[in-house]
């Protein structure tokens, strides 16, 4: 399976150059995967260069774990990072996937300074 870059993302989502986003709909057409890291560079980047709200970012990311082309990597994992993210959208879409990516490894408590981000359940304050 292909994998996509970061711009591949943004196009989809912004469609702000027509000719990019029909390149970014025929590379992934046949299928492709986006790493976790892939993903949280998009997110960055729609929210500070495009300034997208929470809630629109929410909806960005469902859009791309439920597009019928993609595979994201661990999507269980980036589905559950979402419900974290709609419930507490000052926490910031990456605290929430760095909270569940330790989880499905085991690891907790994940270890924060971040006020908003301890009060999930597996994070300890520091």
């Amino acid at each position: 399976m292909r994998a996509v870059d970061t711009n591949v993302l943004v196009r989809l989502v912004t469609r702000d150059n027509a000719k990019q986003a029909a390149a970014a709909e025929s590379f992934v057409d046949g299928g492709a995967w986006v790493s976790h890291l892939v993903l949280m560079e998009a997110v960055w980047v729609l929210g500070t260069v495009y300034e997208v709200g929470a809630s629109d970012l929410a909806l960005a990311i469902d859009m791309l774990l439920h597009h019928q082309a993609l595979t994201v990597q661990d999507a269980d994992i980036v589905a559950l990072a979402l419900q974290h993210f709609q419930a507490r959208p000052t926490l910031g879409f990456s605290d929430c996937l760095v909270l569940e990516v330790a989880r499905k490894a085991g690891h907790l408590p994940l270890g924060t300074f971040d006020r908003n981000l301890s009060k999930l359940e597996g994070t300890e304050r520091l």
